[in-house]
């Protein structure tokens, strides 16, 4: 299970935002740059995040792209969610059916399991862990 390069960035322009503070705008091209993320992607991949809620827009001299929200309502599984989707490590999961041995197989509870730590953990993880991890205090 990998996360998509687009999720990946995505994590990296949010944590970046959180690092500036909520109430902070930061342009594109500078996130861009920061984080070696190509520009045409960025533009993407902040419009998706904007139509999830979790990053605002605003365009003229005085523009730029911050977050929505606090940086500790803000959690991994949102992010990737918004990027990739739900995850799934195995259909399975969510279908029974797909599977030969249906609910008799011995793996699909090690899979749903395995989901549902995956899932809690990237819930219960905010971007306030990033910007505590960068030494600041969140207001």
């Amino acid at each position: 299970m990998q996360i998509t390069r687009q999720a990946d960035y995505a994590m990296r322009a949010v944590a970046y935002l959180a690092n500036l503070g909520q109430e902070q705008r930061a342009a594109t091209s500078q996130i861009a740059d920061d984080q070696k993320i190509p520009p045409s992607f960025l533009a993407k991949i902040v419009s998706q995040l904007s139509v999830a809620g979790l990053l605002q827009t605003s365009r003229g001299a005085r523009g730029g792209v911050s977050l929505a929200r606090a940086p500790e309502s803000i959690s991994f599984l949102e992010v990737v969610e918004a990027i990739d989707g739900p995850i799934l490590i195995n259909e399975c999961v969510i279908d029974s059916g797909t599977c030969t041995f249906g609910d008799d197989c011995a793996l699909r509870p090690v899979f749903c399991a395995a989901q549902a730590d995956l899932v809690n953990r990237l819930d219960s993880t905010s971007f306030e862990t990033v910007v505590k991890a960068n030494g600041k205090e969140v207001a």
